[in-house]
């Protein structure tokens, strides 16, 4: 493997059809595609400044390095990537990719981050700001994440998470078959449209949570006050630890639930309109 290092490089794809490459302690300036239809790179200590700098490659390693503001959409149709210990500001990374790893990465800019990825894991990972992180990726591990970013993980599936904190709203939407195991979910109108969402050990806060699911699944979870109004239009099997502010009018499955403030079933909810509601504590 060719190896360079502590140099500064600008300009029209510098490194273009590159292969077996190593480059540790390289900047890229302003300029354009500078690791572009390359396979078989190594990036360490490395600064990103110019536009588009990862496109079209196959098998890299990218670890310890920083992706400054300017570097948008940075890493496009790049299978095979593993990424540590980095630093990212700019938006719009991660789109159309096979097989992408994440461990210990810092997103500040997560806007339009990870479309249209087929294999993605992630362990620890923090994103910050921008708006539909995880659009229409599928087959999806994560373990260790604080996200801050909006509407996060739609249009998902095939999808395990463990560990998460989630602070959004119109967060999993329209998702098929999420499990996730152990987290915090806080935000409005959580998992609407969604099919075979499971929430484990979970704790969920937002108005409206989880309405029009099917075949929704929640094991010992809990909810914050503020979240009313929940399962409209949803089918469910459901165990709730503590106090839910109010249920409304799910369609079918069955409900246990250590306390209620309010059943709302009214002449809007849905046939077949069976859902079982057991309560341990009733008033």
């Amino acid at each position: 493997m060719k190896v360079i290092k502590d140099i500064e490089v600008g300009g029209e794809r510098p490194f273009f059809e590159s292969h077996d490459l190593r480059i540790e302690n390289v900047t890229i300036v302003d300029g354009e595609s500078g690791i572009k239809q390359c396979s078989n790179i190594e990036a360490v200590n490395c600064r990103f400044i110019g536009k588009y700098p990862f496109w079209h490659v196959d098998g890299s390693l990218i670890e310890n390095c920083y992706f400054a503001p300017g570097s948008r959409s940075a890493i496009w149709y790049s299978d095979d990537m593993l990424m540590r210990n980095t630093v990212i500001d700019a938006p719009k990374l991660f789109r159309e990719m096979k097989n992408l790893t994440l461990e210990n990465v810092t997103i500040n800019d997560a806007d339009e981050t990870f479309w249209n990825i087929d294999g993605l894991t992630i362990k620890n990972v923090t994103l910050r700001e921008g708006t539909y992180p995880f659009m229409g990726s599928k087959n999806i591990e994560v373990d260790g994440l604080n996200s801050e970013s909006k509407y996060v993980f739609q249009y998902v599936k095939n999808v395990v998470i463990r560990n998460a904190k989630i602070t959004t709203k119109d967060a999993f939407w329209e998702t098929e078959n999420v499990t996730i195991i152990d987290s915090e979910l806080n935000g409005e109108y959580l998992g609407w449209h969604s099919k075979n969402l499971k929430l484990v050990n979970c704790r969920i806060t937002g108005t409206q949570p989880l309405c029009y699911a099917h075949g929704l699944v929640l094991e010992n979870c809990t909810f914050g006050d503020d979240a009313d109004l929940a399962f409209e239009y949803s089918t469910l099997d459901a165990s709730i630890k503590g106090h839910v502010r109010s249920i409304k009018n799910p369609t079918s499955g069955v409900i246990n639930v250590d306390s209620v403030g309010e059943v709302i079933l009214d002449e809007n909810i849905s046939q077949p309109a069976d859902c079982v509601i057991n309560v341990a504590n009733k008033k």
